[in-house]
């Protein structure tokens, strides 16, 4: 049995919060319903949600509002950030 394709959303795009660039990242296994939701900032320092989301938009809108809620800084310097699970 050969490895699932990874499949990339077209909601992921570069966003700037606060002055600070982040890439966000939509992807899911082919066979998934389900998209996994990534942040990167431009260190490269990725940060990965545990759940998985029924739309890319709503993953998408969820990555912006924990930069905003949290802070760009804050989330860029690695501080815990409390997912919901």
């Amino acid at each position: 049995m050969s490895d699932p394709n990874l499949v990339f959303s077209g909601a992921g795009q570069e966003v700037i919060v606060e002055g600070e660039p982040f890439r966000i990242e939509i992807f899911r296994l082919e066979r998934d319903d389900e998209w996994t939701l990534e942040v990167v900032d431009e260190n490269g320092t990725s940060i990965v949600w545990d759940e998985t989301f029924v739309s890319d938009t709503k993953a998408f809108d969820v990555a912006v509002a924990t930069i905003r809620t949290e802070g760009a800084q804050s989330f860029r310097n690695g501080n815990v950030i409390p997912f919901r699970r």
